[in-house]
């Protein structure tokens, strides 16, 4: 049957996909605006299964408080190039993945990717993007926070983001000595919140390393374990985000600013995402 430009256009504005996509779907649908769709929908599939070896490594990180500000969520949305990282329809994708994971609180990514938004699944939406877009969508990353007072921040044109969550606010605003704190995660990338948060194998490793190094610089045997035990609490002072310098003090740990500020103020938990 003769489909007609018209249709064409209409299955375009009703999909996103291009022109001749939705002049082919709407001639295998004999005209079946639904059927069409549905054909649409499956080539969106297949467009995912044959990108699924690909590397995503451009895209944007989300990231929203709730109205308390007590609780935050952090969402990587990747894709391959960063053109549809910018894209509207990309855009729009992650800020409403984003909502359905404030409303319904799900507990890993899989989960949210069966969350519906409308009809269709997470999962099933990014499907459909995959089809009009031709490249490959990934949800990378999906983190919750909670705490006192939790404080967003994004960096380097939403590649990066960052939640902080303070412990000790009394009842008082802490957004601006969070957002330092905040900063501080996403330049110097702390990968603990305190010594304690190392995990075991991490130290005992940094421990075998210490002690390598003093042993290549001809330390006596007995003198190896000291120094390595040194050698940690300098690993520590760099890797752990309470006994970092702060960047805007360094005078001070990240601990002493916020005792500081207000007796007893410290920073109960974090996390770091970005998309590449």
């Amino acid at each position: 049957m003769s489909i007609s430009a018209t249709d064409v256009n209409k299955l375009r504005q009703m999909t996103g996909a291009g022109m001749m996509d939705c002049k082919k779907a709407l001639t295998e649908a004999n005209g079946d605006f639904e059927t069409a769709i549905d054909i649409l929908r499956k080539k969106g599939q297949k467009v995912s299964a044959s990108r699924s070896d690909k590397e995503a490594k451009e895209g944007s990180v989300f990231v929203k408080t709730n109205d308390k500000g007590n609780e935050g969520i952090i969402v990587a949305l990747n894709c391959e190039t960063d053109f549809v990282a910018k894209n509207e329809e990309f855009q729009k994708l992650g800020s409403m993945i984003l909502e359905v994971a404030d409303k319904n609180k799900p507990a890993s990514i899989d989960e949210l990717l069966s969350q519906k938004s409308g009809n269709l699944s997470i999962q099933e939406h990014i499907t459909d993007l995959v089809g009009k877009i031709g490249e490959k969508v990934e949800v990378s990353s999906y983190e919750r926070v909670s705490g006192d007072q939790v404080i967003p921040y994004i960096h380097g044109g939403a590649k990066l983001g960052v939640l902080v969550a303070l412990k000790g606010v009394a009842g008082g605003n802490f957004t601006e000595v969070g957002k330092d704190v905040a900063m501080q995660i996403a330049a110097m990338k702390p990968i603990a919140l305190d010594k304690n948060d190392v995990d075991p194998s991490v130290v005992q490793r940094e421990i075998e390393i210490g002690k390598e190094q003093a042993r290549a610089e001809g330390k006596a045997e007995a003198m190896l374990e000291k120094i390595a035990l040194g050698k940690l609490n300098k690993f520590y002072k760099d890797n752990t985000l309470l006994n970092q310098e702060f960047v805007k003090d360094n005078s001070k740990t990240i601990s002493q600013m916020l005792d500081g500020v207000q007796k007893g103020l410290t920073v109960s938990a974090f996390r770091r995402i970005s998309v590449n």
